[in-house]
Formats: structure tokens, sequence, C-alpha cells
């Protein structure tokens, strides 16, 4: 790699460097607000993760039982995991 070549990327990488920084601050123009952003969002993604696992686990669940008659393993396996999520 050449000198010159070098030297154009390290322009056109600071370039974009300086673009993005532009548009950061243009579109945020505190700290506050981009705490109180970052904030909120930390919160709503906790929560998207729970409620999501939750119904996660409630349709697996609801699977298994479907396949009591098929498979007897599942059968014993399933009434213990409701057996446990009711004593609870």
């Amino acid at each position: 790699m050449s000198l010159i070549d070098s030297v154009k990327k390290d322009n056109e990488r600071a370039a974009r460097r300086n673009l993005i920084e532009e548009l950061f601050y243009d579109f945020h123009s505190s700290r506050r607000q981009v705490y109180l952003m970052n904030f909120f969002r930390g919160i709503f993604f906790g929560l998207g993760v729970i409620v999501g696992s939750t119904v996660l686990v409630a349709v697996m669940v609801w699977a298994l039982n479907q396949f009591t008659g098929v498979f007897p393993a599942i059968s014993e396996f399933t009434t213990q995991i409701t057996d446990t999520l009711q004593k609870k």
C-alpha cells in the first residue's frame, strides 16, 4: 500500500467519523437527552425480553401439552411443569 493510498483512507475515515458525529450532535443537542433516551430504551428492551420470554415459554408448554397423548414421556414432563407452575 502506498503512502498516498494510506493518506486517502485516513482522510476518508476521518471525514466519515466527522459526518457521523455531526449528525449525532444535530439530533441530540444535550447529553441529558441522550442519557434519558437510552434509559427508556433500556427499560423497554428489558420489558420486551420479559414479556417475549413469558409468551415463548407459555407457547412451548401448550405445544408440549398437545402431544401428551402421542408421547407418554412428554405427558409426565408437562404434568410436572404445570404442577410446579401452579404451586408457585
